[in-house]
């Protein structure tokens, strides 16, 4: 017989491991697609057609920053608990909503294009020319959109998750990991500097 609410752990668990993989997968394409080319053309001079081309970083460097803010946010979400988890899990949410709106808003922008088209040929007044956008930027607002789900599934399930205690473990509800006491070394009377650390303890190193 299954304990009640053992679904709702379990559910949580499953919304925890989605959500770093989709945060990490999200990130990782936005900053792969900000480096590849999302525009070229040509650009004419002389009666001869230069290729040029424009990158993402290039086009908008928002959504590479976003989604390092997203990636930062959704590390922060263990590190934090109660409200300052759910600011931080909106705030990952965020970051993949305006990686989306960028990336899908910015693609056609022909203004990077149009600065490659001027440095390739001299003239400040260059115009890019047959213009081809590539599915890079497609793919950038594809890992903004898992940045966007993994911000939600913080929302919905980050008050069941875990949190990181100041020692690096993992605590559940808010209740502090129980610290682990070491062993004192064993007191060598034939060592002074052993016996000296005794004392500094509080110990009887002849007992």
């Amino acid at each position: 017989m299954v304990a009640r609410g053992s679904g709702r752990p379990r559910s949580a668990t499953r919304a925890l491991a989605a959500a770093l993989a989709l945060g990490v997968i999200g990130a990782s394409l936005v900053l792969l697609a900000a480096g590849k080319t999302w525009s070229h053309g040509t650009a004419s001079f002389g009666g001869a057609a230069l290729p040029v081309h424009a990158g993402g970083s290039q086009t908008t460097a928002l959504p590479g920053a976003l989604a390092l803010v997203g990636l930062a946010s959704l590390v922060a979400v263990f590190a934090v608990r109660r409200a300052a988890r759910t600011v931080v899990s909106a705030l990952l949410a965020l970051s993949g909503l305006g990686t989306v709106a960028t990336a899908l808003a910015r693609r056609d922008d022909r203004h990077a294009l149009d600065e490659a088209a001027a440095r390739a040929t001299g003239l400040s007044r260059a115009a890019a020319e047959h213009v081809t956008v590539t599915a890079w930027p497609l793919v950038a607002a594809a890992g903004g959109v898992l940045l966007l789900a993994a911000g939600l599934l913080a929302l919905g399930f980050g008050r069941h998750w875990p949190a990181m205690s100041g020692t690096g473990r993992y605590e559940r509800g808010g209740r502090p990991a129980p610290a682990v006491r070491r062993a004192a070394p064993p007191v060598d009377p034939d060592r002074p500097e052993d016996l000296w650390k005794a004392l500094d303890r509080g110990e009887d190193p002849t007992g």
